[in-house]
């Protein structure tokens, strides 16, 4: 349905945003379990659209660019539509749109949630999905002995 030569770009250019990001704040993130709450915080989200059509995924991906980029406290934003010609046995297929935040922290996320624009963003485009799953992490830095 929704298939681009610039997909595959575009992911692993959001790859390295997402490292970057990581790496920049590993002498907070790798602190242990006492300190997660200073660790970033990674909020991905997941919706299933009642119509699974292209026009309103494209909706949805404009909405959360207009009302979800930008907010305080936020090192990395992304937002797109799931790669479907991806389908192996251990791929999720049962979603539509993808938004990943990360924050520098649980309080700037915290901030983000009752922020006037994320609660408008709420308001004008729920009709837009038939499911939302939200999975929120706090992201630990690279061990001394990590290997890549």
């Amino acid at each position: 349905m929704r298939t681009s030569l610039l997909r595959p770009a575009f992911a692993a250019v959001a790859a390295a945003a997402v490292t970057a990001a990581i790496l920049t704040m590993t002498s907070r993130s790798d602190a242990g379990p006492a300190r997660a709450a200073a660790a970033p915080l990674a909020h991905m989200v997941f919706f299933t659209l009642a119509n699974r059509s292209e026009e309103d995924a494209q909706k949805l991906v404009d909405a959360c660019q207009k009302y979800l980029s930008g907010h305080e406290g936020t090192v990395y934003f992304s937002v797109g539509t799931r790669a479907e010609e991806l389908d192996r046995d251990v791929n999720v297929t049962d979603f539509d749109v993808a938004l990943h935040l990360v924050f520098d922290s649980k309080a700037a996320h915290d901030t983000y949630q009752e922020h006037p624009r994320h609660l408008e963003f709420i308001e004008k485009n729920r009709s837009l999905w038939s499911g939302v799953r939200v999975f929120d992490s706090y992201l630990a830095g690279p061990s001394s002995g990590a290997t890549r």
